[in-house]
Formats: C-alpha cells, sequence, structure tokens
C-alpha cells in the first residue's frame, strides 16, 4: 500500500477446508480495513492467486493438498517479498511453526483465534510488525539457526534492525529515524538479503541471539 492511501489490506485466504474459508472471509469482511481478495483450496493455487493478486497478506494453512503451506510459504516469499504470511495452524506443534518461520512466515495464529485478534494480527503483519510470544521466541532461538555468513549491516540497517526486533512497525521505524516508510521497506528488504534469511522474523531472531536486542523486548498482540 502507498503511504498515505486509505485502502483496505489486501488479505488472501489459503485453506483446504471450504467451511473454513467460509468462516474466514465472514470475519474478516466485518472489518472494513481488510479485503478479502481471494481464496484458495492448496498451496500451489495459493502461489498461483498470489501472483495474479498480489495480496498484502496471505492467511496459509500449513495442512493442505497438492503443495502444503510450508512449501507454498517458502516459494511466495522468495517470488513476492512484499507480501507477508500468516501462517494458520489448528495445534501449535514445535515442529509446524518452526518450518513456518523457517519459510519464511511472518508469524502464526491458531484457528480457534477470536475474530478481533485475527484482524489485529493481520493488520500487524501487513505493517510490517513482528510479534512473537517470550515462548515462543526462546522455541524459535533454539530450532531456527542463524546465519552462518552474515554480511555487515551499515549503522542504519543495524538501527532499522534493532528496532524491527523490538516489534516495531513500519511506519513507527520511520517516525522514529526521520525517513519515510518507503525507505524502511527498502532497509529491510536489504537486510533480509544481507542476513540470508526469508522473513523479518527471522531477522528478528537472529538479532536476539546476537545481542543486538534483549530478549523479551519484542512486543506482542495475541496471536
Amino acid at each position: 500500500m502507498e503511504e498515505g492511501a486509505l485502502m483496505a489490506i489486501r488479505v488472501l485466504i489459503a485453506d483446504d477446508h471450504t467451511v473454513v474459508r467460509e468462516g474466514l472471509r465472514m470475519f474478516l469482511r466485518l472489518d472494513t480495513d481488510l479485503e478479502v481478495v481471494g481464496e484458495a483450496a492448496d498451496g500451489a493455487e495459493a502461489l498461483r492467486l498470489a501472483r495474479q493478486l498480489r495480496p498484502d497478506v496471505v492467511l496459509m494453512d500449513l495442512l493442505m493438498p497438492v503443495m502444503d503451506g510450508i512449501a507454498a510459504t517458502s516459494a511466495l516469499r522468495q517470488e513476492l517479498p512484499e507480501t507477508e504470511v500468516l501462517a494458520l495452524t489448528s495445534v501449535l506443534e514445535d515442529e509446524t511453526v518452526v518450518s513456518a518461520i523457517r519459510a519464511g512466515a511472518i508469524g502464526y495464529v491458531l484457528k480457534d483465534t477470536r475474530a478481533e485478534t485475527l484482524c489485529q494480527a493481520i493488520k500487524a503483519a501487513a505493517a510490517g510488525q513482528v510479534q512473537l510470544s517470550p515462548q515462543a521466541t526462546a522455541r524459535l532461538m533454539q530450532a531456527v539457526s542463524a546465519p552462518e555468513h552474515p554480511g555487515s549491516l551499515t549503522a542504519r540497517e543495524t538501527e532499522v534492525l534493532r528496532l524491527l526486533a523490538q516489534g516495531d512497525a513500519n511506519k513507527q521505524i520511520a517516525q522514529h529515524l526521520h525517513i519515510t516508510e518507503n525507505t524502511v521497506r527498502t532497509h529491510v528488504s536489504t537486510i533480509l538479503h544481507k542476513l540470508g534469511v526469508q522473513s523479518r522474523t527471522q531477522a528478528t531472531l537472529y538479532a536476539l541471539s546476537s545481542g543486538l536486542v534483549a530478549n523479551g523486548t519484542n512486543k506482542r498482540i495475541g496471536c
């Protein structure tokens, strides 16, 4: 979305259960800040529709036929880095969540999450805000390996990464550093490239493991 434009956040729903898609669509339509632009019944269709529709956020079920959500997330993040992925999961299992984060998801939500919390998580993802509970952070830091040979970050990139890891959204980072949101997004893209990671969440985990920010400083909305 362009800065200053009052446009709804474009959401693509990917789940192989029709009733789940219908329920999500119904909930999301109640929020005028969100617009459901498409639905997919498997990972391959999600990837195809994402290429066509260019959503801001994809709600990605992890267990789907043809192509599962983890593979689809990995492919989508490589092809469409401006699109964020929120993993949808029925059960909070370590292996599944870790795989989703490794693939490039910015976060995850349980399917029984309250509608208001889900909408809030989507908005945060669209704003580039990383949200992890302390428990999830500890678990992911152990399971998601840090980059072996990260590129050297400039002082400004380091500051952007520090604010990102603290849970600040693009707009907050821009205000703090007196730069535009587009410039923030450019810095984040460069940071991900230099670190060799697919998502802001992976960059956050790197910042925490390297001591750039203290563990427990990441803000959380509750997804």
